[in-house]
């Protein structure tokens, strides 16, 4: 079965509309949505009632404010759906306290180096879920060791016990301009973890290309949004 994952971007305990990429620029979701008339998280949860929810906390993303700043937000989610977070985790002993409040826990190549991410998938064989960031054609990480093949990446990732993987492209975020189904069909020829999309799912014709190739799911928010997807997709 086809996973469509609901995806909440908090940002100072807001859900903010990402698009393109560019952090700075987000706005609060009611403006822009018209499923829900609030920027509330749990709010919006028990409007739409997904079966799985991505959450990125973008103040931890981007080093802003306390650690624990939307930790309560996200377990009050975490007790309504089925949650995936990224925290923006840059070592292990920030994945401690973060699997005590969701199921699985996303390691993304723009803040974990490959050995952090080795190591994590060791601890908690799994509950981690690797999202391979992509901007501007590049694969986002400081990592020396980091391919810059998304491919290679997707070979190495093969080794570890992981959850999923995830095809996260900045720059089709928010954007609803459709998917490269020529690249996914390559990537999931590679992996050997289930492969998901994040960024520019616009309807249900790219689900069934999405569907067609293999891959295993969608993170979705502005499609869902603007109700080019219906919601009865996303819920339990």
């Amino acid at each position: 079965m086809f996973r469509i994952i609901f995806v909440l971007d908090l940002f100072n305990r807001t859900v903010v509309h990402a698009q393109g990429g560019t952090r700075s620029e987000y706005k609060p979701i009611h403006f822009s949505s018209h499923i829900c008339n609030s920027s509330d998280a749990v709010k919006i949860v028990d409007t739409v009632r997904p079966a799985e929810v991505y959450i990125a906390d973008l103040n931890l993303l981007e080093r802003i404010g306390k650690r624990e700043k939307n930790f309560d937000i996200i377990k009050a989610v975490s007790e309504k759906a089925t949650v995936m977070l990224d925290p923006g985790i840059t070592s292990v002993s920030e994945t401690e306290d973060v699997m005590e409040i969701v199921q699985s826990v996303i390691l993304g190549t723009e803040t974990a180096f490959l050995d952090v991410i080795e190591q994590a998938s060791s601890m908690y064989p799994g509950r981690i879920t690797v999202s391979i960031d992509k901007k501007n054609g590049k694969i986002l990480t400081n990592d020396p060791a980091m391919p810059d093949d998304p491919f290679k990446i997707v070979e190495l990732l093969n080794n570890y016990d992981l959850n999923d993987i995830i095809i996260l492209d900045l720059d089709r975020v928010g954007t609803s301009s459709g998917v490269d189904s020529q690249f996914l069909s390559k990537i999931v020829s590679i992996s050997e973890h289930n492969v998901l999309l994040g960024g520019g799912v616009s309807n249900e014709e790219d689900i069934e290309a999405l569907e067609k190739i293999g891959v295993k799911g969608a993170l979705v928010a502005t499609a869902l949004h603007k109700g080019s997807i219906p919601l009865q997709m996303v819920q339990q």
